[in-house]
């Protein structure tokens, strides 16, 4: 049951008994087994609390004067007869898994979340961005199922006037704060300093998927010009994240170029392509097809 509480209640209750505790606030959410961006939420009063959240954070129940009303997990949907679109969608909150972080690399790659707030009302949905032509097997028949299995979300499929652009969306409070409890919040991903995170990083299997889902959106794969050799490129203007997977590659023991132009790293050699194919390998279609024409056998799709 979700709870209602008369204005800035909800919010007293949070704050005060992170006081007497003496806790930060992150700790504060680990106290309670939710995501940071949720516990923002519950003291922005922009997500009702649950019952069980309510007795832990005050036992002797002093604020039940001030409650107005009691609502079932699926109220809004009970309210409009279905789903309303904004911020009622409810979502699966997946677990650490290979697929979650393959999802992260792609969003860290071509992904975007969005908040806007507003009276009553806000916008919060994630958006990726390919090319029409080249990336539209990967983001229709890859991303998107991936995506509405990971979360039982829609996901929507539409592309920009006058540009050669495809782009997946799907609207969900509950998605964003998810995304932000795991260390991707709402916003310009190079200002806010985005990294692969921690849970990721230590976890080898986690890993290889995540900087899959980021060569799929940022890499490149080419024949290089008057040679029998060929190079697997990523390219973002984040330092941050290529020293990431800069790093990434050489923990799971595939040596690449050190940072180039402060956008670029390689990975050249034969033996260390044929590392990169076996051990992480591409979902994305146009990188997959190029590859099949270099004959580099073993490879993998990563699929």
């Amino acid at each position: 049951m979700r709870l209602k509480f008369e204005k800035n209640k909800q919010k007293e209750i949070l704050q005060n008994f992170r006081k007497e505790k003496h806790i930060l606030w992150k700790e504060f959410a680990k106290r309670l087994n939710i995501p940071f961006g949720r516990l923002k939420a519950y003291v922005d009063e922009t997500s009702l609390i649950s019952r069980e959240i309510y007795e832990k954070i005050d036992p002797d129940k002093k604020y039940s004067r001030f409650l107005l009303e009691e609502r079932e997990e699926n109220w809004g949907k009970k309210k409009g007869g279905k789903n309303s679109a904004g911020n009622t969608k409810t979502i699966i909150f997946p677990r650490d898994s290979e697929t979650l972080s393959e999802f992260y690399g792609i969003m860290l790659g071509d992904g975007n979340s969005h908040r806007t707030k507003s009276y009553k009302k806000g916008t919060y949905m994630i958006r990726i961005v390919g090319d029409s032509k080249l990336d539209k097997d990967y983001l229709v028949n890859y991303v998107k199922p991936l995506i509405e299995g990971l979360f039982g979300i829609q996901v929507s499929v539409r592309y920009f006037k006058n540009k050669n652009a495809i782009y997946l969306e799907s609207h969900s409070r509950e998605l964003i704060l998810f995304l932000e409890g795991k260390g991707f919040p709402p916003g310009n991903k190079i200002k806010n300093c985005l990294r692969i995170p921690s849970w990721v990083k230590n976890n080898p299997l986690f890993l290889s998927n995540c900087i899959r889902g980021l060569f799929d959106t940022d890499g490149s794969v080419y024949k290089i010009t008057n040679q029998n050799s060929y190079q697997i490129n990523f390219t973002n203007y984040n330092l941050g994240l290529l020293m990431d997977v800069r790093n990434g590659l050489i923990a799971l023991g595939i040596s690449c170029s050190q940072i180039s132009k402060g956008n670029s790293l390689y990975i050249t050699k034969k033996s260390e392509l044929r590392k990169f194919l076996k051990a992480i390998g591409f979902c994305n279609p146009r990188h997959i097809n190029k590859i099949k024409e270099w004959k580099l056998a073993p490879w993998s799709s990563g699929q």
